[in-house]
């Protein structure tokens, strides 16, 4: 008897298993728990040059960076070269110190003769003032020389009495110079109240004057002359009478440098 031939698109029977279900797979998939994630870019990926759209911002931004870049060098080596000068000059300064030893020189006024006060007439005064300086310079290996442009004034209380000059000189080392030097005035018209004043000083026997002397000056050390400076001296004197015998009664004398 002949059999029977089943097709294969038959049902399955109860031995095969059935299909998947799709459905059921995605609902089985695990679900990503939170936290940290490394997300890699294929390198195709990467711009290596700002989209068109950021372009000019980039340009913008890449130039002020190079600006900076090099204002701030620029203010190292200028700090580096101010720090540098500085300590060039204070190692300068130390050698001149301990090789010379210098010392500041010292100045007086010795004697001050007087003449052209009449103070019994009211027209204007023509005074004159003789006056000798004492400069000493105490130092062991520095000369000093007295240059052209130097100025003497002598004042009486704010009134401005007379203009001079000292001469020019060099003074060597250890050594001490007396110098006299005419100064002069003319057309000097003194108020009542000053005029009073001098007389009233001249009696009691104690007129004062203060004497402004400005030099310029170069130091010498050794075989080399130092720029030019100026030397300043204020003194403070009082004498006795305004005649060409008088005496000084007192005297101070203060004296600065301007290096510039």
């Amino acid at each position: 008897m002949a059999e029977r031939v089943h097709p294969r698109d038959s049902p399955p029977t109860s031995g095969e298993h059935p299909p998947p279900n799709p459905a059921l797979h995605s609902a089985e998939k695990p679900i990503p728990q939170p936290g940290t994630y490394v997300i890699q870019i294929p390198k195709d990926q990467v711009y290596r040059v700002p989209p068109p759209e950021n372009a000019r911002r980039y340009a913008h931004l890449s130039k002020r960076k190079s600006s900076r870049s090099t204002c701030c060098r620029c203010c190292c080596c200028f700090l580096i070269t101010i720090l540098s000068l500085l300590l060039a000059a204070a190692i300068a300064s130390a050698v001149i110190y301990f090789v010379f030893k210098p010392q500041s020189p010292k100045y007086s006024i010795d004697n001050v003769a007087i003449k052209g006060f009449n103070l019994t007439s009211s027209s204007p005064l023509s005074p004159e003032f003789d006056v000798t300086v004492r400069a000493h310079n105490p130092n062991d290996k520095i000369g000093i020389y007295y240059e052209k442009g130097s100025s003497v004034e002598v004042y009486y209380e704010d009134l401005n009495l007379c203009n001079g000059a000292l001469p020019a000189f060099y003074q060597p080392t250890n050594n001490v110079t007396l110098f006299r030097t005419a100064v002069k005035g003319s057309g000097i018209e003194l108020t009542a109240t000053a005029l009073s004043s001098l007389s009233n000083d001249q009696k009691k026997g104690t007129v004062p004057f203060t004497l402004k002397l400005r030099a310029p000056v170069k130091i010498k050390l050794g075989s080399i002359k130092t720029w030019k400076f100026t030397v300043k001296v204020t003194c403070k004197i009082t004498v006795d009478k305004l005649t060409p015998a008088s005496k000084i009664v007192y005297k101070d004398c203060d004296y600065g440098v301007n290096l510039w």
